[in-house]
């Protein structure tokens, strides 16, 4: 298994912070968001490589940090060339990118680098083998009006996603889907068809439902703290919890 890490993004609502630093590489406490994400993939047997796809602006950044990195998983920096929000290639696009560059024909775990989570990625992997399916998460979201900006999944009695519905006004269910998925190798191709129909290649959640519509998708529900650090207000948060030990604390 590979993991892709999505990091490409320009993260323009954290201006300032980000101008000039790469949002993954803001600090909390002692440790970047990077480091606290790459912490919990290592503890994962099954990934042996870890590919970080960033843009021309922030590539050197990464690789600072990547010749700084002591985990036991190989790591690899790659530049998208792109260099604003206009040119993006967006995440699909990425996602595409990284596994042509790197002729990846595995199985992947693909993950934003800028959430913070409080569960064991073993647990997904797990249940991703148990069900043998492509593999998305979901949690159960407190705050109704997070439902709006993000992706809402609807599954049956044993996991299998019914629905998917990216940033829906009218939500049929509170389980959010945040940015973790775990693609089977077979899945790889599908990825150039989605493409190659002029379907949306920005957030990674879009491609979900569009793939549920040819093969089964099973989600991983977790019940544990996530935080999406997306706005200065998040990560100032953030930093306050840590502060008082309280950051992985469960919040209503």
């Amino acid at each position: 298994m590979q993991c892709i890490l999505l990091a490409a993004g320009y993260a323009t609502r954290l201006y300032p912070l980000t101008e000039n630093m790469p949002k993954a590489l803001l600090k909390l406490g002692d440790k970047t968001i990077l480091d606290m994400v790459v912490d919990k993939i290592s503890e994962v047997d099954d990934v042996d490589g870890i590919y970080i796809v960033t843009n021309e602006k922030f590539y050197n950044s990464f690789c600072d940090w990547a010749k700084t990195y002591t985990g036991g998983k190989t790591v690899k920096v790659l530049n998208d060339h792109t260099t604003s929000n206009d040119n993006r290639l967006g995440a699909i696009g990425d996602l595409k990118y990284v596994i042509d560059n790197e002729k990846i024909k595995d199985e992947i775990l693909v993950m934003a680098s800028d959430n913070i989570f409080d569960f064991s990625l073993n647990s997904f992997v797990d249940d991703y083998r148990a069900k043998n399916t492509d593999m998305i998460c979901a949690h159960t979201i407190e705050n109704k009006k997070e439902l709006h900006s993000m992706g809402v999944v609807e599954l049956d009695e044993n996991g299998l996603v019914l629905s998917f519905e990216e940033k829906p006004e009218h939500p049929r269910s509170d389980l959010g889907v945040p940015p973790f998925y775990l693609y089977k190798k077979e899945t790889l191709p599908l990825i150039d068809k989605y493409l190659a129909e002029g379907n949306n290649p920005d957030a990674p959640g879009h491609f979900v439902p569009w793939l549920i519509a040819h093969k089964p998708v099973h989600a991983f529900v977790f019940d544990a703290t996530r935080i999406d650090i997306g706005t200065p207000e998040s990560y100032y948060e953030a930093c306050e919890l840590l502060k008082q030990g309280r950051l992985f604390e469960k919040r209503l």
